[in-house]
Formats: structure tokens, C-alpha cells, sequence
């Protein structure tokens, strides 16, 4: 399912019995397409057939999660927990911008190190096995790297909450209820 990149949007609907239909291209396709999709940077929304349901994310979730159960995961189950802990929480939208803004951070750096460290190869954008390549060379390098990132990224976090607590203090002390003289 590659080919030429498309400018619209393939409209892929998923039907009662699991198999989602490209009405684009008029043919039954797999996650494993939708995947290639992502690869390509195409866009596309998944839509229930019956209800018009957007289920992009849910889709998206299910190529993680079989991407995930893989062989090489990318998250540990630490990490999975601590996002887990974070839905319902005061901070909830503040943690998917965060690491929204985090992936981003560092697709930024990556695409900064294809520009100017090395050159294309041919013209073309670098492979996932190039990638590879280049990071069994430079891996301790970019490891430092994003360690910093990381750790201002932290600090930087930190910061905010500590603000935002110490406002959300601020606000409450007008009020006259402290644990003191609390109503009865």
C-alpha cells in the first residue's frame, strides 16, 4: 500500500466485522496500511461505517499497541503507569501538551541532524535503517543530548507546577476558610 503520496485526506471506514475499507483507494485494508499511512506522512481519519464515529485515535492506539507488543517496545511499564496515572488528574491536560510538545522537541532535533550532519543520501530523507546506523555510531553523544533536553525539561516542569500550586494558594487565601477556622 505505498506508492505516490496523496494530497487528500483518505477517509478509511470501519466496518461491524473489523476491516477497515480505503475509499480512496476502494480496497480493504490491514492496521499494517494504516501504519504504512503514518509512515508516509498521508493523512487520514478513521470513521465508523454506521455511525460516522471518529476512530482515529483508537486506531492509532491499536497500532502502538500491537507496535508495543512487538519485540521492541518503546515504553517501559513504568512509563505506562505514570501516563495511566495521569488520566483524571488536575494535570491531565497539561501532561498530553507536555509531551505533545516533548515528541515534537525531539522530531525537531532529529530533523536538525538529517539537514546539517549529514548529508541525503541520493536525495532521499533518511531510513529507519540509516538512523540506525548513525546512532550505533553517535548514540552516546545524542544520549547526553537528550539527557540534558530531558532534565531542563524536567526542571522546566517542575517550575510550572510549583507556580501553579503556589497561584492556586494565592487565590484560596482570600477566602476566609483555613483549617483553622473552617465552618462547622
Amino acid at each position: 500500500m505505498s506508492g505516490t503520496k496523496k494530497t487528500t485526506e483518505h477517509l478509511i471506514k470501519k466496518y461491524p466485522n473489523r476491516r477497515l475499507y480505503d475509499t480512496q483507494s476502494s480496497t480493504y485494508i490491514t492496521l499494517a496500511d494504516v501504519k504504512q499511512l503514518v509512515m508516509d506522512n498521508d493523512n487520514f481519519v478513521v470513521v465508523d461505517a454506521k455511525s460516522n464515529e471518529d476512530l482515529t485515535r483508537s486506531i492509532l492506539l491499536q497500532i502502538i499497541l500491537d507496535e508495543e507488543a512487538g519485540g521492541s517496545p518503546m515504553f517501559s511499564s513504568s512509563v505506562l503507569s505514570q501516563i495511566i496515572r495521569y488520566y483524571g488528574h488536575a494535570m491531565q491536560g497539561m501532561m498530553g501538551n507536555y509531551l505533545e510538545k516533548n515528541v515534537q522537541a525531539f522530531i525537531d532535533i532529529q530533523n536538525k541532524l538529517a539537514e546539517n550532519s549529514l548529508p541525503n543520501i541520493d536525495g532521499k530523507p533518511f531510513s529507519p535503517e540509516m538512523w540506525t546506523q548513525f546512532m550505533n555510531v553517535q548514540g552516546p553523544m545524542m544520549q547526553g543530548m537528550m539527557g540534558n533536553y530531558i532534565d531542563q525539561s524536567k526542571n522546566l516542569f517542575v517550575q510550572m507546577q510549583e507556580q501553579m500550586q503556589n497561584q492556586t494558594l494565592g487565590i484560596f487565601t482570600a477566602f476566609p476558610f483555613t483549617p483553622e477556622n473552617k465552618p462547622k
